[in-house]
């Protein structure tokens, strides 16, 4: 029993060690504007050149990520774009921002029912909240100050980022080429501000945080706007759709052949 336990215990030192040694390839950042701080991680290209452009991938966390410590944001994402020969082979920036636990990146109205479970309003309009306002900016900061291929800036997100992904997109309209948002929504009435970005939308069928219904109403809202649009839902997937999407093997040739015109 004792040397069960001693195994139990070096395994656990063993992926601590190893998800510390995938983080620490992200530098840690902070950007600060009007009292606010929006932490945030980048991902360098392996051999970085500063006289080469790089196309720049955002990644937006969920609400279960939400800190200011700048480390949890890294839990689900950070390590497919941290694999050696995917950075070999798809050379990019990537920046992972975080918000903070009190706050949410989009502009959503979340109540419960009587049951307990979790409704969804998608505000059509409106202001942005404080940190959607600090993630336009920081995207602007970034493809200002690094190298970045302006036609190749993507986006994706998961559950509160998949949300934020649609809001950031219909509020920056120009500048990304491509988006994925996993298990999110949006008010199909913004679909016409987004039609100029392609789209891989994934959910889980099994969904019982986020009803799959608000991925299937942008996916007909943005076909019918004329978008290009690929649809993707796990039949078994519950809430964790992001599990199967990060292991799809074509997102990452779909996402870096998209090419803003």
């Amino acid at each position: 029993m004792n040397k069960y336990f001693s195994f139990i215990i070096v395994m656990l030192v063993y992926c601590l060690n190893a998800n510390a040694q995938d983080n620490a390839v992200y530098q840690k950042k902070w950007m600060v504007q009007n009292g606010d701080t929006l932490p945030y991680r980048v991902l360098m290209p392996l051999n970085y050149d500063s006289t080469i452009e790089y196309p720049v991938i955002f990644f937006l966390h969920g609400a279960g990520e939400r800190g200011r410590e700048n480390e949890r944001q890294l839990i689900h994402g950070s390590k497919l774009f941290a694999k050696e020969e995917i950075r070999t082979q798809y050379p990019a920036i990537v920046i992972m921002p975080q918000c903070p636990t009190d706050e949410y990146w989009a502009n959503v109205l979340r109540v419960h029912d009587d049951a307990g479970n979790r409704l969804f309003f998608f505000l059509e309009d409106g202001v942005p909240g404080r940190y959607m306002e600090l993630l336009q900016e920081l995207v602007r900061h970034i493809l200002k100050v690094y190298p970045a291929k302006m036609n190749q800036v993507y986006v994706g997100g998961l559950s509160m980022g998949g949300m934020g992904t649609f809001e950031l997109v219909r509020r920056m309209p120009n500048t990304f080429a491509a988006a994925f948002p996993i298990c999110g929504g949006a008010n199909p009435a913004t679909a016409k501000k987004m039609k100029k970005v392609n789209w891989w939308i994934f959910h889980g069928a099994k969904d019982n945080v986020v009803p799959p219904q608000h991925s299937e109403e942008m996916v007909t809202a943005l076909k019918a706007a004329k978008a290009k649009v690929k649809w993707t839902l796990f039949p078994e997937a519950n809430h964790n759709a992001w599990d199967p999407a990060f292991a799809e093997p074509d997102l990452l040739p779909w996402l870096f052949k998209n090419i803003k015109k």
